[in-house]
């Protein structure tokens, strides 16, 4: 076998580099300390952002230099949707009747920040009396579990009910009917676990998207439900799927039309106790 022959140039050419290697390793950076963590975490997020910044293809009308600017830029709304920009290129149009679609547009808008849901008042009075309260005030109807009679608000708006959590208050039946109830309220009526009947019988502003939000709210136990006189289609009839325990189901007609009355049988193979009524039989009894 041949020896690997180590001179004298060679020896010094080894000594030289490790000599190099541990100057690298004495001049390497000690690990931050945890001082200095955040420090890293602001440069970091700093660089990323100057990388977004290079990497956009193009500024914003208005943002690039020499670009004229009216007084007008005041009134600027810093979300220009579609929407914006398609009402700031129509005329002003000050008839009565778009006054009037305006007014309405504009309560509509209200009333759904009215209707959006409030982590504190659930906190305090519990989903329960949450949903109770949120009801009663709206005009609708409660029916508590153990209780024979329905609960409902009187002429000035008023109503007795505890005002923090008590658990002795389950709700067993709600009543929206002919309510103006919206996509947003809905999230103030889930994970009622003892819901057994729920009735949205003229709710216009009920449709396929408010009937999916119901059928994932969380009622294990919910039988009856209500949705007749709605704006509710064929199309939402699927989402009901996720509430095997529905044994009774209130429509306009189940046979109104040959794919209506398909997504029923469809949806009674799925949910074998489900049973599908017109409503002209239980609202005209």
């Amino acid at each position: 076998m041949l020896r690997p022959v180590i001179n004298k140039t060679n020896r010094q050419i080894c000594l030289s580099i490790i000599s190099t290697r541990l100057q690298h390793l004495s001049s390497e950076p000690k690990p931050p300390e945890e001082g200095s963590k955040s420090s890293a975490l602001e440069r970091i997020r700093e660089e990323l952002k100057a990388d977004k910044q290079r990497l956009q293809w193009r500024k914003p009308i208005g943002e690039r230099p020499g670009d004229w600017h009216s007084k007008l830029k005041a009134f600027e709304n810093s979300e220009q949707t579609s929407d914006y920009i398609i009402m700031m290129q129509k005329p002003i149009n000050l008839s009565p009747s778009a006054i009037k679609e305006w007014w309405r547009k504009r309560n509509e808008r209200v009333e759904k920040h009215m209707q959006q849901f409030i982590q504190e008042r659930h906190e305090i009075l519990g989903p329960e009396l949450a949903a109770a309260h949120f009801l009663l005030y709206r005009g609708g109807a409660v029916k508590f579990l153990h209780e024979r009679n329905w609960l409902r608000a009187n002429e000035d708006g008023e109503f007795n009910l505890p005002n923090k959590y008590h658990p002795a208050f389950k709700v067993e039946a709600l009543r929206c009917d002919n309510m103006v109830l919206y996509y947003e309220g809905l999230e103030n009526l889930f994970n009622l676990q003892e819901l057994k009947f729920l009735s949205f019988h003229n709710v216009q502003t009920f449709d396929d998207w408010c009937l999916d939000r119901v059928s994932g709210s969380g009622y294990p136990k919910l039988e009856v439900l209500d949705i007749s006189s709605t704006s509710c289609s064929v199309n939402g009839l699927s989402c009901l799927y996720r509430i095997p325990t529905l044994k009774l189901l209130v429509v306009n007609d189940p046979k109104e039309s040959l794919e209506y009355e398909l997504a029923c049988s469809m949806l009674q193979e799925v949910i074998p106790n489900l049973k599908i009524v017109n409503a002209a039989s239980i609202h005209d009894l």
